[in-house]
């Protein structure tokens, strides 16, 4: 994108700020102003030598491409000019690493000069307010220490009043270049930059009273190391961060595509879960680990073969024993995704049971780790209330009355309490959870209160406690046809259990062929969707 391409608006608006900036500038310049060079000089190559890394490749490379990159990270030098020297003198120790900042959009040269008059007129502005409450005179200077408290007044308005400039420029410049409207460009922007730079005035007034003591500046530079340390630190968080959502996201597409019915079924699940998390008062650490349980509850599904998941009708007994060792194939599928944790023994075990009639392992009571209860609770529950192309949904009332039914026997009643409460709470939104529409037959979903007619019969994905039941719908009814319900139901022999293993250990392949209770070997599913050892 060439300069032509920058609205004229905002080439005007860039233009004011790039004259407002010089005209702070000058009076630093001007021979008989007694700018302090020295000290100019020393800021602006630290503020610089703190940019260019940003620039460099092979530090980069060294790094592993984790280098901090733009001015954010390095304010306190900025703030610590505002408080140390007069406002020309001041916004001179911005030019030099403004001009050097990486930019990774286009126009760089025009970004650069934007980004160098912002920087220009926040610390000249923070410097004045500085002036105007005689920070000069609270550092103190050599060996008169510093005025504490009053010197946290000129600190903390300096810090202030440089975040506002900078988000009121910044706010200028989406007005102008991205058509917002004013309210629209501001909102958020204040509110996401007062704490960092809270922080950051902090840092700024630890430089400037080091760089006044009979220390000297070679002391305040130390201010600098760990607040680059834990910049490095905080930006490996978020790119780590990053990477999980998008290794999750990418696990839960493919998911989606395999089972085009259930779309969106395992964002709600994550939800679910972490309402009744919150309810119980589980620990803030724990809520992400427990919501990417709930997002990939399903993942085994993976495993499953396609003709199977998609099978139109009530599945042989043969069919749910395979669609069955999908929290087996979505366990050896994560387990070796460090930063999920306790969620490995969620998708494992998210289809036992309370009474210990669930599978793959039959677990029964605290047996079943407690992710997995809130798990089977959540599943349930959206399957019970979302529609589908091939069912309809129930109201809410409805499905927490099946829940509640169920506590003791299929699902642990303290989630399905702390669910019923954040239902009270919270309330829930319900949507059509398949891109195609519903089929002739199946009528729009229910709103709350309508009576439940007979449902129709049920594919591979009802997972719901429903009268016509498949392998996936885990709580029971009082009436059952054989060959419809669960596989520990009078329709079908309870197959055979082996001994639980521990929640995160990877189920041998020998023990998921006891507990189908057939030979691998037997199973109808192809090979390229069943893998040798099981694994999906």
């Amino acid at each position: 994108m060439g300069v032509m391409a920058i609205p004229r608006a905002a080439r005007v608006y860039i233009g004011c700020a790039l004259l407002g900036a010089a005209g702070g500038l000058l009076p630093a310049l001007h021979p008989g102003a007694g700018t302090p060079w020295a000290t100019v000089a020393l800021l602006s190559a630290l503020y610089a030598a703190c940019e260019l890394p940003g620039r460099c490749p092979l530090l980069g490379r060294v790094l592993g491409g984790s280098v901090p990159l733009g001015a954010g990270s390095f304010f306190p030098v900025l703030l610590a000019s505002a408080l140390l020297l007069p406002p020309s003198a001041a916004a001179l120790t911005a030019v030099p690493g403004a001009l050097l900042s990486r930019t990774e959009q286009r126009p760089a040269g025009v970004r650069r000069l934007w980004r160098t008059g912002q920087l220009v007129l926040a610390v000249w502005t923070a410097s004045l307010v500085a002036d105007l409450l005689s920070c000069d005179d609270v550092l103190g200077h050599g060996t008169h220490t510093p005025d504490f408290p009053y010197v946290l007044l000129p600190a903390g308005a300096s810090a202030l009043t440089f975040c506002l400039a900078l988000t009121a420029l910044d706010c200028g410049i989406r007005t102008t270049a991205d058509g917002l409207a004013p309210g629209s460009a501001w909102r958020g922007l204040l509110v996401r930059a007062l704490a960092p730079h809270a922080v950051h005035g902090l840092a700024g007034l630890m430089m400037a009273v080091l760089w006044r003591s009979t220390y000297g500046p070679v002391a305040a530079l130390f201010v600098l190391l760990p607040m680059y340390i834990s910049c490095w630190i905080f930006t490996q968080y978020h790119r780590e961060r990053a990477a999980h959502q998008a290794t999750i996201r990418a696990l839960v597409q493919a998911v989606d595509i395999k089972d085009r019915y259930t779309r969106g079924h395992s964002e709600r699940v994550g939800q679910a879960s972490v309402l009744i998390a919150r309810e119980l008062g589980m620990a803030e650490e724990r809520l992400e680990i427990l919501r990417f349980a709930g997002i990939l509850h399903d993942v085994g599904k993976l495993g499953v073969p396609t003709r199977v998941l998609r099978k139109d009708g009530p599945l042989t007994p043969e069919e749910r024993r395979i669609i069955e060792l999908h929290p087996e194939y979505g366990h050896e599928m994560v387990r070796g995704i460090g930063f999920l944790g306790e969620a490995r023994s969620a998708i494992l075990h998210h289809h036992e049971k309370m009474d210990g009639s669930g599978y793959p392992y039959g677990l029964r009571g605290p047996q079943i780790p407690e992710f997995a209860r809130v798990v089977a609770v959540a599943d349930a529950f959206d399957a019970m209330t979302s529609t589908r192309c091939y069912s309809r949904a129930r109201p809410v009332e409805t499905a927490v009355a099946e829940l509640e039914r169920c506590a003791g026997t299929h699902f642990d009643p303290r989630m399905v309490r702390a669910l019923v409460r954040a239902l009270d709470h919270h309330g829930w939104q319900t949507a059509v959870t398949a891109d195609e529409p519903p089929p002739p037959g199946v009528p729009p979903a229910r709103t709350s209160g309508t009576a439940a007619p007979p449902e129709p019969a049920r594919t591979p994905e009802a997972r719901t406690p429903e009268p016509a039941r498949t392998p996936e719908a885990r709580t029971p009814e009082p009436a059952r046809t054989p060959g419809a319900g669960d596989p520990s139901g009078p329709g079908l022999p309870a197959p055979a259990r082996v001994r639980a293993p521990r929640a995160d250990a990877a189920p041998p392949a020998a023990a998921r062929a006891r507990v189908t209770g057939t030979r691998r070997g037997s199973l109808s599913a192809p090979k390229a969707h069943v893998p040798p050892g099981g694994r999906a």
